[in-house]
């Protein structure tokens, strides 16, 4: 029986999936990979099932001249701290789990779309503090969602997903920047720039892959093209955005606020985004929910068992 190494605590019906196939290895620690970890991960296992934060870089697979594991059977559908063509130069397929995180990350846009708008982490925080002293007319007034025009930067199966809810959900008007046009089943307008939609939305929504690609493909110049009263929602990748220039962006109010999920350096999350009222941040909870991780991991081991078998991965990258 094949060796595999899971990098991570996953859902018990996870573990016993691939206890059925495999002799399988959990690592306990919920944090990322050493450096000796993922050097021993391809020495030591037949496949590893990594995710977020397990860095292998080509470095990694440099040090590891004949690789014992022959597949990273990647935990969700981001695989940018992978180096998929120093795997594939040492022998290893790599895969991912798209699909099944769809509709969980769509929804923490919406509710970090509605948080920055009408002001509801900054409502709590004064409720939670003792400091509310009741309801009167002009309190908390924030910005109303419904009807507005929001700006989706990339298209793919988690952008077309917002998309969806802001149409049918909430009257909104879709823009969008993609490499190339979508056919919808609503109205959505394809925007040639990315400053151009800055410009013309309300809400501009990151739905875009990591990666070298897309590193801070949100700057400065998007946030000067924003309109004041707008907010910036992020529930992609950090490092697609130039966390300093949102923070000046924020500070000399260019922009209304943000919602954010992700972050350049994460976990670490700067003091200047902390601070400020009109920004939510939460913990990188786009696929927390127990069926959708259940069923990420669920399609990682289908990656692997088709490994296991000679069969092309269904999810291969």
């Amino acid at each position: 029986m094949k060796t595999l190494l899971i990098t991570r605590p996953l859902p018990e019906t996870v573990i016993a999936a691939a206890q059925a196939h495999f002799a399988v290895t959990v690592r306990q620690e919920t944090t990322p990979l050493t450096s000796g970890e993922l050097r021993s991960s391809l020495r030591d296992y037949d496949a590893v099932l990594p995710t977020l934060g397990d860095l292998y870089d080509a470095h990694v697979f440099a040090d590891v001249a004949t690789p014992r594991a022959q597949i990273l059977a990647n935990f969700g559908v981001g695989y940018n701290h992978i180096d998929t063509d120093a795997a594939k130069q040492a022998g290893l397929q790599v895969s991912n789990t798209p699909g099944a995180v769809t509709d969980a990350t769509a929804d923490i846009a919406m509710t970090l779309m509605l948080m920055s708008c009408r002001r509801a982490g900054e409502g709590e925080r004064i409720v939670r503090a003792g400091a509310w002293h009741g309801w009167h007319p002009t309190q908390f007034l924030g910005m109303h969602m419904s009807g507005k025009t929001v700006g989706i930067v990339g298209m793919g199966r988690i952008g077309q997903a917002i998309a969806k809810r802001c149409h049918f959900g909430f009257g909104m008007t879709v823009k969008y920047v993609n490499r190339s046009a979508k056919t919808m089943d609503f109205p959505a307008e394809q925007i040639t720039t990315l400053q151009d939609l800055a410009a013309q939305v309300d809400i501009l929504v990151v739905a875009l892959p990591g990666g070298a690609d897309t590193r801070h493909l949100i700057n400065a110049d998007t946030f000067d093209a924003m309109q004041p009263h707008a907010h910036f929602i992020n529930i992609a990748r950090g490092e697609i955005v130039d966390e300093a220039a949102l923070i000046t962006a924020l500070q000399t109010q260019k922009i209304a606020g943000a919602g954010l999920d992700v972050y350049e350096f994460e976990p670490k999350v700067p003091e200047a985004l902390i601070a400020m009222e009109n920004v939510t941040l939460l913990p990188h909870l786009g696929t927390a929910a127990l069926e959708v991780r259940t069923d990420m991991g669920l399609m990682a081991v289908d990656n692997l068992i088709a490994f296991t078998k000679g069969e092309p991965l269904p999810n291969g990258v």
